[in-house]
């Protein structure tokens, strides 16, 4: 139910109008639900170093950049080597076993289909959000990673995205620091209440009522 209303990026943004909005989705929890191949890789990293991480807590607070949950199991002066270390593990174990969330195929056609662009803007490592766009035969226009919070306002602005689709508290200041729509969905570790206290211009129960609210958005996006 619908409530009204620094990393460079690697791809550049569209030259020329389109006839229709560029919107920006986030990833983890908003477009796929990642949890199963994280839970999997942290598991694996766990392994590999020798030290204890609780997978299953991990998996509750995705969104910040990796380096944040890292910093709860290794010491910082280990946090660089590691986190590097569970990127090159990455593709391995966390790519199959993640899902499409619900309506995100639909979401990004519904864009698309509007001749607008969708792309994808998020604090992960690019390469292996790319991977989860190849595995999952989903087709944004552009995938930009290693932004979090208020950084993504840098890709959103250099693509012109008038919206941002989100899951966390951190994706609603993106959208507000670029001064684009800020859409959230708490399909993540946010509630409906702490994504509209953040901020969110307007709230989905999850992307399958994207679409349809894109509909009515389109008029005033167009006009």
């Amino acid at each position: 139910m619908a409530t009204a209303p620094i990393s460079a990026p690697t791809e550049g943004p569209i030259e020329g109008p389109t006839e229709g909005p560029t919107v920006g989705f986030d990833l983890d929890m908003t477009l796929i639900d990642s949890r199963p191949g994280i839970h999997a890789c942290y598991v694996a990293l766990a392994e590999r170093t020798g030290t204890y991480i609780d997978a299953d807590l991990a998996v509750t607070r995705l969104g910040p950049p990796l380096t944040e949950e890292m910093a709860h199991w290794f010491p910082a002066e280990r946090v660089a080597a590691v986190a590097d270390l569970y990127r090159e593990l990455y593709p391995t174990y966390a790519i199959t076993g993640t899902l499409a969330m619900p309506g995100a195929r639909e979401a990004i056609a519904a864009v698309q289909a509007a001749g607008g662009r969708a792309v994808v803007v998020t604090a992960k490592w690019e390469p292996n959000a790319k991977l989860h766009m190849e595995h999952l035969g989903m087709a944004p226009d552009a995938v930009i990673g290693n932004l979090w919070a208020e950084q993504k306002a840098v890709a959103l602005r250099e693509h012109g995205a008038s919206v941002y689709v989100g899951d966390h508290v951190g994706d609603v200041r993106g959208a507000r620091t670029a001064e684009a729509l800020s859409v959230a969905v708490p399909t993540g570790p946010c509630s409906a209440a702490e994504l509209a206290e953040a901020g969110a211009d307007v709230v989905l129960a999850d992307l399958t009522e994207f679409p349809a609210w894109f509909a009515g958005y389109l008029p005033a996006a167009r006009a």
